[in-house]
């Protein structure tokens, strides 16, 4: 005899495959971890221009009431970007808005913004629900009589948006005192956004003859069907802006760009909120 122990008691005994296998798998779990962003390293979101401001740092008596960080508009959720209920605008836009308030608070009346500077990434948003056809969750109210094929070849949503550059605005006009609108409930019976007034989803501004983003060729500022009060009340928005150098889109009563426009060639991306905006 060599005095030796059998070779199976001088090895140390060896791991079974499947744990071999398990120990494979950590090993690449801690790869793919370390190889990970940090959060500390993670991209910075961009932020707004310094040109850009907060609407209500210019004037707090505009009310505002911002669709798209909520879930009532034609998608029918929250709008990616929309970070919190705030209207930020180019600041010439914005005091351009202040004098058009001043105007018309002595007549007992106050602007409504619904929604103002619009990121890229809720136009995207918007595209993407576009091209998904079998959505169609809000169709009774915001566009009842349109094929939802026919969004984007009708005009009603494009792959740009001049919101995103931050000089336009989508407004109304609201009779003082102003009873809060209430929320929309997700779920509840819809009716279209160009029925009689006592009929549409209730809105404290005066009637313009539509609802905000009423996809519809009623909501043309300047169609003949609408008369009367009507006429009248979108003349009132039309008339007081264009004094403050707002231009009107023919096709949205409710929509107007301050010109000239100080970023008239780029479209932002920065979300809507507070922290996007410098030294503020």
């Amino acid at each position: 005899m060599t005095g030796l122990l059998p070779a199976s008691r001088n090895l140390p005994s060896l791991p079974k495959l499947p744990a071999l296998r398990n120990l494979a798998v950590c090993a690449a779990a801690l790869l793919a971890v370390a190889a990970a962003p940090s959060p500390a390293h993670a991209k910075p979101e961009p932020k707004a221009p310094e040109e850009f401001v907060a609407l209500r740092d210019v004037d707090p008596t505009i009310i505002q009431e911002m669709r798209y960080f909520t879930p009532h508009n034609f998608v029918g959720e929250p709008i990616e970007g929309y970070r919190k209920p705030m209207c930020i605008l180019t600041e010439p836009a914005a005091k351009a808005l202040h004098r058009a308030q001043r105007a018309l608070l002595r007549k007992g009346y106050s602007l409504k913004v619904y929604d103002c500077y619009r990121p890229q990434r809720a136009v995207d948003h918007f595209v993407r629900w576009g091209k998904d056809l079998g959505d169609e969750r809000m169709k009774a109210e915001f566009y009842p009589r349109v094929d939802k094929s026919r969004l984007f070849a009708d005009g009603y949503i494009a792959e740009k948006s001049g919101h995103s550059r931050g000089s336009t605005v989508d407004l109304t006009v609201v009779r003082l005192p102003a009873v809060p609108t209430r929320p929309y409930i997700p779920g509840e019976r819809l009716t279209p956004c160009f029925g009689p007034r006592s009929e549409r989803f209730p809105d404290n501004s005066v009637d313009m003859g539509t609802g905000y983003d009423c996809f519809d060729t009623l909501s043309h500022t300047d169609d003949p069907r609408i008369a009367g009060k009507q006429r009248a009340n979108r003349d009132v928005l039309r008339n007081v802006l264009s004094k403050e150098g707002f231009a009107n889109l023919p096709e949205e009563w409710w929509h107007f760009t301050h010109k000239p426009e100080l970023f008239p060639d780029t479209y932002f991306d920065f979300p809507v909120s507070r922290s996007s905006l410098r030294g503020k």
